[in-house]
């Protein structure tokens, strides 16, 4: 027990490498939030179940084409993840938004993005398609971009908070899944009669650490040789940013953000003639097919300890409820075995300090049920579950 806590005491004080931010500072300062929405949790809303204090969970639920599975755990400070599951008429509404630099981006992303997609999808009358989503994205990156405009003499800092934002939507027998920044989705399908589960990633990840990702951003900034920047082993956008699409990062989009009062470390030595960030999402649809059997949706720090392969057969091989929890619990452990340590000794680590050891992590897991996806069932009432709205 003494080694272990003197392992633990070396790595707190081990000065803490920048190689696992997405952005190249620290988070602003607010309250941080717990569990809230329509559904009670274990315990009563915002309970936090087991040992560890930092880590939430709704063990299972119901949403219009089955199960649901929903787990956070905070390492910063300030929660920095958003989350989110609607359920109701336009059918199904999955969105985690992995927020940097402060928590301010991923909350409005929170609290705006599935309104304009009920309001856009109300236009047309209740239907979903691609530009349904494009549309909402778009929406809700100008009305960020607004209240930066609205708080630049009293909050700049503002202008450097940015979130990735994953939604996935099912709606009549397809699946729409949009993609802003390096969280990911992955589809857990069955191969044939043999019982296995195939894991399948459906998602596109926008960072500098992805060769075609710094292909892309050379090709669109061609007299910019600092566009990509290696720094302290990692790839940035600058040399400031992991990510090169996002909601937020206004100061990255447009010049009049970029000075002061701004600070120096966000500030770019040149001139900005045109956005260096994009917000306009990847987009795919597929037909859901009757051995695709359940989606897991997570922010990257599930995916910087288990593998898609892994993730898949947690879930595939254990009952849905709870299958979210033990998905971070498991990327907790990794987390633990690659500091020498045991989870035991990781869980008593309060937030702020625990980021030196995992970023804040947020999990939906959807089961499949295609009995209720080809009858087009509609949850009444519908289900509106968010995670860290209380701030």
């Amino acid at each position: 027990m003494l080694q272990a806590f003197m392992n633990l005491r070396a790595l707190c004080l081990r000065p803490f490498g920048l190689a696992d931010d997405k952005v190249d500072t620290s988070p602003v300062e607010v309250n941080g939030g717990s569990f809230r929405g329509s559904g009670s949790f274990k315990g009563g809303a915002g309970a936090r179940e087991g040992k560890d204090s930092l880590l939430w969970s709704r063990a299972v639920g119901k949403y219009g084409s089955g199960d649901f599975s929903m787990a956070v755990v905070q390492a910063n400070q300030v929660l920095e993840d958003q989350s989110q599951i609607e359920s109701g008429p336009l059918g199904t509404f999955v969105g985690i938004y992995d927020g940097h630099g402060g928590p301010d981006a991923a909350r409005f992303v929170c609290d705006h993005l599935f309104r304009h997609f009920q309001a856009i999808s109300a236009e047309a009358n209740g239907g979903v398609i691609t530009e349904t989503i494009e549309r909402a994205f778009r929406q809700t990156e100008e009305g960020y971009a607004a209240l930066v405009s609205d708080l630049w003499s009293t909050r700049p800092q503002v202008a450097s908070a940015g979130t990735c934002c994953l939604v996935g939507v099912i709606f009549q027998q397809t699946l729409f899944v949009a993609n802003l920044g390096d969280s990911r989705v992955v589809l857990g399908k069955k191969v044939g009669n043999t019982g296995g589960v195939a894991a399948i990633q459906l998602s596109t990840e926008h960072n500098a650490n992805v060769e075609a990702v710094r292909q892309e951003l050379k090709e669109l900034h061609p007299h910019d040789p600092q566009i990509v920047v290696l720094k302290h082993g990692v790839w940035r956008v600058k040399g400031i940013i992991q990510i090169s699409r996002s909601i937020g990062d206004v100061y990255m989009k447009d010049a009049q953000f970029n000075r002061e009062p701004l600070p120096a470390k966000f500030r770019l030595p040149e001139p900005m003639h045109m956005p260096i960030l994009s917000a306009e999402p990847a987009i795919i649809s597929r037909r859901l097919q009757p051995n695709d059997s359940f989606i897991i949706f997570a922010s990257d720090g599930l995916w910087e300890h288990l593998s898609n392969e892994k993730a898949v057969e947690i879930v595939s091989s254990n009952p849905h409820t709870g299958s979210a929890k033990k998905l971070v619990k498991a990327a907790l452990h990794e987390a633990a075995r690659k500091r020498e340590m045991r989870y035991s000794d990781l869980r008593k680590i309060d937030k702020k300090v625990r980021r030196h050891f995992h970023d804040d992590i947020s999990v939906i897991v959807l089961f499949l049920n295609h009995d209720l996806i080809s009858k087009g069932t509609v949850l009444d009432p519908p289900l509106s579950l968010r995670s860290a709205l209380d701030h």
